[in-house]
C-alpha cells in the first residue's frame, strides 16, 4: 500500500506528549499505511520530559521521534508570573523555523511519501503556518475538552466584535458550549488580559487548520459537541476519545516496582473502599495544606491512597516527591492510619484507577485524569489548581453531575487556595457514604464511553473519517 506521512507536534508537557503518542498509535492500529514522526521540543522546566520521550521512542518504535535542538530560551520569570499560558506560548512560537527546518530536512527530503497533515498541538497553532508555507494541510489536536475548545473559539469571537474580556464585576456569564451560566471565578486561566488574547488567538488559529481533532466522546460532552456543529465557520470537528495507554508499559524498572506494591496493598482492600489521591505532574502544595488533607482524611475515616508531592522551595520550578512523611505530616499520623491509609510518591494512575478497590479519585480535573477516571467508572471529588483544570470541575459537576465538589473557586484574594480539613472530609465522606447516585452515573458513563470507540462507536467513526480525510477519500 502507498505510504503517506503525517508529522505530529506536541506541547512539550506530559499531559500532551502521552495523548499524542496515543492518537498516533491509534492511527497505525486503524491503518498502517503511515509514516509517523512525531517532533518533540523540549520543556526547559521539566527534564523528565526528554527522558520520558526517550522511553516512548524505544517503547514505539513504529512511530519515528526527532527531538528539536534545544537553542530557545526559557520564558523569564516574570512572564510566566503574569501568565504561564502566554509565555508557554510565545516559547512555542519562537520554534516556528526549528520545525519548518526539521520538516523539511529531515522529513521531507529523505522520504518523498506525502504529508497527509502536520497535526499540531492545541498550544502549537503558529505551525499550522509552517504547514501552510510547507504547502501540505494541518490538523490540530485538541487535548482537553471539547467544552473548553468551544470556549476558547468563542473567546476569539469575542474579541473579533471587540466585547470586552471578563471581569470579576460581570454578572455569570451565558456561554453556549456549557448548560449553565458561568461564573468569572472558575475562569482563573482567563483572568489577565495577556492570557485571556492568547488563547482567544489559538482559537481563531484552529479556523485555519483542516481539522480539529478532540480527546473526548460526544456523548460525554453532547451540550458542548452540540454548540460546535452549530457553528459554520470552523473546520470539521474529530471527537476520536477517550485516547488512553491502558498498559503502562513505559514504566522504568524502578516504577514497575512502585506499581506492584501499591497494586499489593489494593488487593488486601475491600472493593470500592478506597479514596485515591492524585493532582497530576504538577499538582504539588506547601506543608500546611499536606498537614490539613492528612487531618481531613483521617477524620473521613476512609481508607486512602495518597500520591503526595511537596510544592518546591522558592526558586525551584519543579515539585518533588518526598519520603520523610512524618516530618511533614501531623505528629503520629502515620501510626494512627497505617491500617488504613498508604502514602506514595508517583503512583500508576491508571491501573489505579482499574481497581476494584478504588471507590473515589479526589482529582486535580485535568482532562487526561479525567476521561481516565469516566472511563473506570470511578465517582470524582473536585480539587483543581492549574490552567483549565477549574473549568473541568465546574462542568462535571455542575453540567455533567458525575463529580461532587471540593474545591471548584479560584479566588485571587486567597491566592493560596487552602482548603481546611472540614472541607476535606465532607466532600470524602459524601461520596464514600452516599454517593450510589454519583456512582450510577458515572458507570451510565464508563458504558458509553467504552461502546464510543467500539467498531460502529461515535469515535470510532469519526477517526475512520479522520483517516479518510487524510487519505484523500473525503472532502
Amino acid at each position: 500500500m502507498k505510504k503517506t506521512q503525517l508529522v505530529f507536534v506536541p506541547a512539550p508537557g506530559f499531559g500532551h506528549l502521552v495523548p499524542a503518542v496515543q492518537l498516533a498509535k491509534t492511527v497505525l492500529e486503524r491503518n498502517d499505511s503511515f509514516l509517523i514522526t512525531m517532533l518533540a521540543i523540549n520543556n526547559p522546566f521539566d527534564g523528565g520530559i526528554s527522558k520520558k520521550i526517550k522511553s516512548l521512542a524505544s517503547i514505539y518504535t513504529e512511530i519515528r521521534f526527532i527531538e528539536i535542538p534545544e537553542t530557545i530560551p526559557a520564558p523569564p520569570p516574570d512572564a510566566l508570573a503574569v501568565s504561564p499560558a502566554s509565555a508557554f506560548t510565545s516559547y512555542i512560537n519562537d520554534h516556528k523555523t526549528l520545525v519548518k527546518d526539521t520538516i523539511v530536512n529531515l522529513v521531507m527530503a529523505p522520504n518523498p511519501a506525502p504529508i497527509a497533515s502536520v497535526v499540531v498541538d492545541m498550544f502549537c497553532t503558529a505551525f499550522i503556518d509552517v504547514a501552510k508555507e510547507l504547502g501540505v494541510p494541518s490538523h490540530v489536536f485538541y487535548t482537553c475538552d471539547a467544552a473548553f475548545l468551544a470556549l476558547t473559539l468563542y473567546l476569539s469571537d469575542r474579541e473579533d466584535k471587540g466585547e470586552p474580556k471578563f471581569s470579576p464585576t460581570d454578572p455569570d456569564y451565558i456561554i453556549p458550549c456549557y448548560s449553565n451560566p458561568v461564573p468569572y471565578r472558575v475562569m482563573p486561566l482567563l483572568h489577565t488580559d495577556v492570557a485571556y488574547e492568547a488563547i482567544a488567538n489559538h482559537g481563531r488559529k484552529f479556523k485555519d487548520s483542516n481539522g480539529i481533532i478532540v480527546n473526548t466522546f460526544s456523548e460525554a460532552e453532547s451540550h458542548a459537541v452540540s454548540a460546535l456543529l452549530a457553528r459554520d465557520d470552523i473546520p470539521p470537528i474529530f471527537n476520536v476519545g477517550p485516547l488512553i495507554d491502558h498498559t503502562g508499559k513505559s514504566l522504568s524498572g524502578s516504577d514497575a516496582v512502585k506499581r506492584d506494591e501499591i497494586l499489593k496493598w489494593l488487593d488486601d482492600q475491600p472493593e470500592k473502599s478506597v479514596v485515591f489521591l492524585c493532582f497530576g505532574s504538577r499538582g504539588c502544595f506547601d506543608e500546611a495544606q499536606l498537614k490539613e488533607i492528612a487531618i481531613g482524611l483521617e477524620r473521613s475515616g476512609q481508607r486512602f491512597l495518597w500520591s503526595i508531592r511537596l510544592k518546591p522551595s522558592k526558586g525551584k520550578l519543579q515539585a518533588s516527591f518526598f519520603d520523610n512523611y512524618g516530618e511533614i505530616l501531623p505528629q503520629e499520623f502515620l501510626e494512627r492510619t497505617k491500617n488504613i491509609g498508604m502514602l506514595c510518591g508517583w503512583a500508576p494512575q491508571v491501573e489505579i484507577l482499574a481497581h476494584k478497590a478504588v471507590g473515589a479519585f479526589v482529582s486535580h480535573c485535568g482532562w487526561n485524569s479525567t476521561l481516565e477516571t469516566l472511563w473506570y467508572a470511578v465517582p470524582i471529588i473536585t480539587w483543581p489548581l492549574h490552567a483549565e483544570q477549574h473549568m473541568n470541575a465546574f462542568q462535571l459537576v455542575k453540567d455533567l453531575g458525575l463529580a461532587v465538589e471540593l474545591t471548584l473557586d479560584f479566588r485571587r484574594d486567597c491566592p493560596t487556595d487552602f482548603v481546611k480539613a472540614e472541607v476535606i472530609t465532607k466532600a470524602v465522606k459524601t461520596v464514600m457514604e452516599h454517593g450510589g447516585e454519583l456512582r450510577n452515573k458515572a458507570k451510565e458513563t464508563s458504558e458509553m464511553a467504552k461502546k464510543a470507540v467500539m467498531e460502529g462507536g461515535s469515535s470510532y467513526v469519526a477517526f475512520g473519517n479522520l483517516i479518510d480525510q487524510w487519505l484523500g477519500c473525503k472532502p
